[in-house]
């Protein structure tokens, strides 16, 4: 294989997969799908309809004992609530810290461990989708240029210059991310964002409310909200 996708089954890491298809083939790609303790299940259903949907393939990976002394929000063990405000909001009363939906180091964790599979499987990349809205303040630190830069390089080094962390969208906002999307036809109908686990989206959380503005941005609706 040639490139290993961190994929979530949501908005981005969609179009992350879209433009890795689009380059080496499905054939040539794995789509690593992590739980990580999550409230619910519903971003892992949706991981597995967009993998059939491409037709790569879909490895899943259990790391939710790392995170089980977290109060992350977005964790089963969590005291927390789910934010229901946008993330400049929640960053006003932050203190510089990161919103309470930011799992700590996940990123790291899940590239880290990406590696060791990417490498496993003869990979040369592995895409992520970090875009500009979630570093934006500090948001999610884990999704910064800084730390971008730091994980490629610590990734390229470790293993012996055979593998690449490839970050497409990390200059780019989610409406950007939409619009590369679009014109690569992803199935966003089949993918899910909310950080709730109801029938439908709750519309209010951070990701939610990010995830509607930038296909309004697009000047379309969410074809997510259709179904």
């Amino acid at each position: 294989m040639k490139a290993l996708v961190l994929f979530s089954g949501g908005l981005d890491s969609t179009t992350c997969l879209a433009l890795a298809v689009q380059k080496y083939g499905a054939e040539e790609v794995l789509a690593l799908c992590v739980s990580y303790g999550q409230k619910h299940t519903k971003e892992l259903d949706a991981a597995k309809a967009v993998a059939a949907y491409y037709g790569v393939k879909l490895q899943m990976l259990d790391l939710a004992a790392i995170f089980a002394d977290s109060d992350c929000s977005l964790l089963k063990g969590s005291t927390q609530e789910i934010p229901k405000a946008s993330y400049a909001a929640q960053l006003a009363v932050s203190d510089g810290k990161p919103v309470s939906t930011y799992v700590p180091f996940r990123n790291g964790l899940f590239l880290a461990s990406a590696a060791s599979i990417a490498l496993s499987h003869g990979c040369e990349v592995i895409y992520y989708g970090a875009h500009a809205d979630d570093a934006a303040g500090n948001a999610y630190p884990d999704c910064t240029e800084d730390f971008n830069d730091a994980m490629h390089d610590a990734i390229y080094y470790g293993s012996g210059n055979q593998l690449q962390v490839a970050a497409p969208f990390i200059w780019k906002t989610k409406a950007d991310v939409v619009a590369i999307g679009l014109q690569l036809d992803a199935p966003y109908h089949l993918t899910w964002s909310c950080y709730e686990g109801g029938e439908k989206p709750c519309g209010c959380c951070g990701t939610c409310r990010d995830r509607a503005a930038a296909f309004a941005a697009n000047g379309i609706p969410d074809p997510a909200l259709g179904q």
